[in-house]
């Protein structure tokens, strides 16, 4: 599997380039800032883009959204409960900045749903608290983990439509039961395993 990380924009928020060694399909997760070192690594890997997933649909993970879009051709998707983020933008996001212009959904994702290329398969886990449309996606050994889940803490929950309860509930009941060995890709920061979060996180303990 083709993998690869980039920290982006103000917020550093993770963009993940994912591919098929094989058949050169993949897809891209959180266009969060600089579509430019997105599409130079995307060629760099020599992967066709099949998707374009957002993990929530806060301005950090989609600002270059349009240009990533534009340049691929790929399919825009995001969980149905944050689709309105794209489709009728505020004048500002939540953290005060213009929100960037972006096109539609075209995929909108459930729980349950999965994400196939060739021989590439992720499947969605809807972890609402951050936002309520936030997602996760999990095959292949690992979990990207939006701002759901960090290493050694958990995404804020202050900012509208947020819920602590529903974000420790989603962390418990669709994160917490996978193996110790899946390996944590986060929204933001390193990465880490679901067994060191369930030992050391101190949001986890008690």
């Amino acid at each position: 599997m083709i993998l690869r990380r980039l920290a982006v924009g103000p917020f550093m928020s993770n963009c993940y380039i994912v591919g098929s060694e094989s058949s050169k399909k993949g897809m891209i997760i959180d266009p969060g800032a600089e579509a430019d070192q997105i599409m130079k690594n995307v060629e760099e890997s020599g992967l066709d883009i099949k998707f374009i997933v957002l993990t929530h649909g806060h301005m950090d993970h989609c600002e270059a959204l349009k240009e990533v879009k534009e340049a691929t051709g790929a399919e825009v998707a995001i969980h149905s409960d944050d689709a309105y983020y794209l489709q009728k933008r505020p004048l500002k996001s939540t953290m005060g900045f213009p929100y960037p212009e972006t096109p539609p959904a075209e995929k909108l994702l459930s729980d349950g749903d999965k994400l196939d290329f060739d021989d590439l398969e992720f499947l969605v886990l809807h972890t609402p608290g951050h936002s309520q449309g936030g997602i996760c996606l999990v095959g292949e050994g690992i979990v990207f983990s939006g701002d759901t889940l960090f290493n050694y803490g958990i995404g804020r929950t202050d900012l509208p439509n947020g819920s602590l309860d529903q974000l420790m509930n989603s962390i418990h009941t669709k994160l917490m039961t996978l193996p110790d060995d899946t390996v944590v890709f986060p929204g933001h920061g390193p990465e880490t395993t679901i067994g060191a979060e369930r030992r050391v996180n101190p949001w986890l303990q008690g």
